[in-house]
């Protein structure tokens, strides 16, 4: 398949030039392969021919100055704010209804207030995670220390250990308030340092793993796709912000991105979303 197509092994690695990469490149290429599937060839050729380079076998890699298909970036998926607002409803609709039945089975132990503060919990968690665009394992390492309700503001940590402010809406910092009191009747921090500012049962900080579960419970009972993970939140802040008119450089600074060209993918979801609007209203599209 490659320079030894009716060759046996032990194969001769040193006899491949230039040439012979690039029609190694084509033959996946003219079969249809993902650039995926070409990409992934090409980066393990290019290590192994690093590999002889420092063992002294070849010369030059013949793959050097070689680049791959261009690799199609895929558009994160979005929420409509409909969807978000079904799906921030879900917890208090989902402990409502299970109160009348007694509870989940896991949870009846720990009494109604823990049930209670499990539904507050889970409504500010998805209420934050909107609200600011963060990651989800910004959310799970956040603190008491770093809320400042008064000013509705929240500091977030994010890759790098780098700090930025995020501003809190309304509705997030309403559910935030109901839910520090209801652990705060349960757990009483006076006196304690670094407080979580979710936790779980034991009162310890909720995981990464955790959010992403609790998500997945609520997808459901607001009538979403199983597949949509806390993320798709994240991508609908910014999605959202921009088909408002936000300007794109505020949403990179909100989202915590190094680069603007990270922050561009959502001006192609909006845009996207534009044609799909167009097709389905125009009456000659």
């Amino acid at each position: 398949m490659f320079v030894w197509e009716e060759a046996s092994p032990p194969y001769d690695w040193t006899t491949a030039d230039r040439f012979h990469a690039r029609r190694f490149l084509m033959t996946f290429q003219k079969s249809g392969s993902a650039p995926t599937t070409t990409g992934r060839k090409l980066a393990s050729l290019r290590s192994f021919y690093r590999h002889l380079q420092r063992e002294e076998r070849v010369v030059a890699s013949p793959f050097t100055g070689l680049h791959g298909p261009k690799q199609s970036r895929q558009l994160p998926d979005v929420l409509s704010i409909e969807e978000v607002d079904r799906l921030l409803a879900a917890p208090m609709r989902v402990y409502e209804r299970e109160l009348k039945t007694g509870g989940r089975p896991d949870q009846r132990r720990g009494g109604v207030a823990l049930q209670h503060y499990f539904a507050l919990r889970d409504r500010a968690v998805l209420e934050v995670l909107y609200s600011t665009g963060a990651r989800v394992s910004e959310a799970a390492g956040m603190t008491v220390k770093s809320l400042d309700l008064l000013s509705g503001v929240v500091v977030v940590r994010g890759k790098g250990k780098k700090e930025r402010l995020c501003p809190l809406g309304n509705p997030a910092t309403r559910a935030l308030r109901e839910a520090l009191q209801a652990a705060e009747d349960i757990w009483p921090s006076v006196g304690k340092t670094a407080v979580p500012l979710f936790r779980n049962k034991r009162g310890e900080p909720l995981t990464t793993r955790s959010i992403e579960r609790m998500m997945k419970r609520y997808l459901p009972e607001a009538g979403l796709s199983a597949e949509f993970s806390p993320h798709a939140l994240r991508h609908s802040f910014a999605t959202h912000l921009l088909d408002a008119g936000a300007d794109l450089r505020c949403v990179q600074e909100l989202l915590g991105h190094a680069s603007l060209s990270t922050t561009q993918i959502y001006t192609h979801v909006s845009i996207e979303r534009l044609r799909q609007v167009y097709q389905e209203a125009h009456p000659r599209a």
